[in-house]
């Protein structure tokens, strides 16, 4: 069941907290302080932080273990040394044409597996990637959405092999490097390939669910290939 915002203060919270994932000030795990220390940081009751808490975890933004806390992100994959390992050892480059053999496949899946409620979700992703006003949210928002899509193709060697790309271009340089290939205008072609993917989806057309997605994919091949230092930053990740 999606969030429902009864104040202004629940939404506030979560901009924070939103501020505080993207600072990079949490530490290796990602663990963000407790609900006891975010309230006293934010100087509202606790219910709020929770609110808060739920509504990014609904997002994919956050994860819980019982017993340990919240974390950023989503919960460590298996595959996360192997994943640090071949960073040193592949190009930002690499891991676009493996993103481009996996991913259209498990959006088609979602054509078949996707609930409603689901769909909502990436719609509202979707629009949350577009009135982004920095390249740190931007690309935390576009991760989520395309996060969203491999969990929900239900199809778990597919979704760790996904997840090992996901570690991989998480590299701080590769971050950078995508930032150099966005601009207002690639913005905008980037909103309507994601609106085109979530309505094949919600169609439940896989084979244009398919076709959408390596069409976004393709879009975004081209302008990492095309940005300025590419060669270079990609030398500085096999050899990092």
């Amino acid at each position: 069941m999606s969030i429902a915002f009864g104040t202004g203060t629940t939404r506030a919270v979560k901009e924070k907290v939103l501020a505080l994932i993207r600072s990079g000030d949490l530490g290796p795990d990602g663990k963000l302080p407790t609900e006891r220390d975010l309230a006293e940081r934010f100087a509202v009751g606790r219910r709020y932080i929770r609110q808060a808490l739920d509504a990014l975890e609904e997002e994919g933004l956050v994860w819980r273990k019982q017993g340990k806390g919240t974390f950023a992100g989503q919960p460590v994959d298996p595959m996360g040394d192997l994943a640090a390992k071949i960073t040193g050892q592949t190009t930002a480059l690499e891991v676009m044409e493996a993103r481009l053999c996996i991913e259209p496949e498990l959006a088609a899946l979602c054509a078949d597996r996707m609930t409603e409620e689901e769909i909502a979700r990436l719609r509202h992703l979707a629009q949350r990637q577009f009135e982004a006003t920095d390249p740190q949210a931007t690309e935390l928002w576009d991760g989520s959405l395309h996060r969203l899509i491999a969990q929900c193709a239900r199809n778990r060697p597919l979704l760790t092999a996904y997840s090992l790309l996901d570690r991989i271009r998480s590299n701080p340089d590769w971050v950078t490097l995508r930032a150099k290939g966005r601009s207002a205008a690639s913005l905008a072609v980037t909103h309507n390939e994601h609106l085109a993917i979530i309505e094949a989806i919600a169609a439940r057309h896989a084979d244009s669910a398919r076709i959408a997605m390596r069409d976004h994919l393709q879009t975004r091949f081209d302008a990492l290939r095309d940005a300025p230092d590419v060669d270079l930053q990609a030398t500085e990740a096999r050899h990092g």
